[in-house]
């Protein structure tokens, strides 16, 4: 009952400044859908490793800031793209930049549970736990080493002029460029897991390990993979990320904090529940930025955080990617 009093409050507070400011509000509502995109491909690889070996990879967020960083140098090093290329060379660029940076988020994340989680499969999960956090503080100082400690960015590769302008609300191009990456990546995604072989052998392998051996499944190949997806979305939402903001080594650590809340909010282990948590976690996030100020947009990250944790635990949707356990 508390937990629906904070639910109410909170719908209550929204609706109050949606009517005192309506264009700030919806200004500030499309904004924080775009990043609260991006905050779901990357809950979505917590999700996954979470739904299949009941693991927190702490070190995921760090993947992430290391593929964005990887994404410069091939952008800028490799195909040579600037804001004065041709619109041919930078969709072209752009293209392959996505699919390079998917595949070495894919080798890196795999290459972890190779090295550091597979040997620990069946050690206590204070074990696991510890390894978690010092591959996380072992890619960061990687990426500190081979970048150093600067931001790195790109030019403005997508538009910002406006897809609309309607009454002081706007949407530019350059948001709207995520959406149009993030929805089909999410497709293909729930495809891949509920319909094809693949998928099925993760859903067996979530659902119960030791039965999916027996019948055939080769977990270790299944959990790799896993790992290798999971990857491959860290670099994907790396190079949206990019597109709108700068990369620091560290910058992992701060947005894998918030994607692994957005997993927790929707409940981690659950690919639906992944999606909405980010989505709901950009909003919360920017609507409170904007009505309370820059400094409380962290703050609500966590604060949410602490508030599921106690009132609904198991986040807006339960289960794992095999079902209900």
């Amino acid at each position: 009952m508390l937990g629906l009093v904070f639910v109410g409050l909170i719908i209550a507070w929204l609706i109050v400044n949606a009517i005192k400011e309506p264009i700030d509000f919806f200004n500030v509502l499309l904004i924080g859908f775009t990043q609260g995109a991006v905050y779901a491909l990357v809950a979505l690889g917590y999700t996954l490793v979470y739904g299949i070996l009941q693991l927190i990879n702490f070190a995921h967020g760090d993947v992430f800031a290391l593929s964005g960083l990887f994404s410069t140098t091939i952008l800028l090093s490799v195909f040579g793209i600037s804001d004065a290329s041709s619109t041919g060379a930078i969709v072209l660029g752009l293209g392959s930049t996505f699919l390079i940076v998917a595949a070495f988020g894919a080798i890196v994340n795999s290459s972890i549970e190779f090295v550091a989680y597979r040997r620990l499969r069946n050690a206590p999960r204070l074990s696991v736990l510890i390894t978690a956090v010092g591959m996380s503080f072992i890619v960061q100082n990687i990426s500190l080493a081979i970048y150093d400690v600067n931001a790195h960015s790109i030019p403005p590769l997508v538009s910002s002029s406006y897809v609309f302008n309607i009454h002081g609300v706007h949407y530019s191009w350059d948001q709207f460029f995520v959406v149009l990456v993030t929805a089909p990546v999410l497709v293909l995604l729930s495809w891949l897991v509920k319909t094809t072989k693949q998928g099925k052998a993760m859903r067996a392998t979530s659902q119960d390990p030791e039965a999916a051996a027996i019948m055939g499944i080769d977990v270790n190949r299944t959990i790799s993979f896993t790992f290798a997806l999971a990857g491959g979305l860290a670099g994907v939402g790396a190079v949206l990320f990019l597109t709108e903001f700068n990369m620091r080594y560290d910058t992992g650590f701060t947005l894998g904090l918030i994607a692994f809340t957005a997993a927790v909010l929707g409940g981690i282990g659950n690919i639906r529940g992944a999606l909405a948590g980010g989505l709901a976690l950009g909003l919360i996030e920017n609507i409170s930025a904007g009505c309370l100020g820059a400094q409380w947009k962290d703050v609500s990250s966590f604060v949410i955080l602490v508030l599921v944790l106690m009132f609904r635990p198991t986040g807006i949707f339960s289960g794992s990617l095999g079902g209900k356990r």
